[in-house]
């Protein structure tokens, strides 16, 4: 598939953000996740779209990818701010998500 890279990475980033976005409802202190969960939600379901658009042999689609990339980072930057692991591994996620956005060329 010609866009498998970006589509895996995708996958994997939508996988973490609805993990991290769970657990953060099963935190202590919920209203401090509330950010970081309403990050995840979105960056799911953007990178989603992306990931259905690009299975598709549609080729407009790198104001999509360039708005997944730029998702993908304020959810990484918010999922680092803290210290639990489902945050810290779904901000990995998403940067990597970043970059495989950065490497695509539509």
């Amino acid at each position: 598939m010609k866009n498998e890279k970006l589509i895996h990475a995708l996958g994997n980033c939508i996988n973490h953000c609805n993990y991290c976005a769970d657990a953060c409802l099963d935190e202590d202190n919920v209203k401090m996740m509330k950010d970081c969960i309403r990050t995840d939600r979105v960056c799911a379901e953007v990178c989603s779209s992306l990931s259905q658009v690009l299975a598709t042999s549609y080729s407009d689609v790198q104001g999509l990818v360039d708005y997944c990339k730029k998702v993908s980072e304020a959810c990484a930057e918010e999922c680092s701010n803290h210290e639990h692991k489902h945050c810290q591994d779904c901000a990995e996620a998403c940067r990597k998500c970043a970059e495989a956005c950065s490497a695509y060329k539509a």
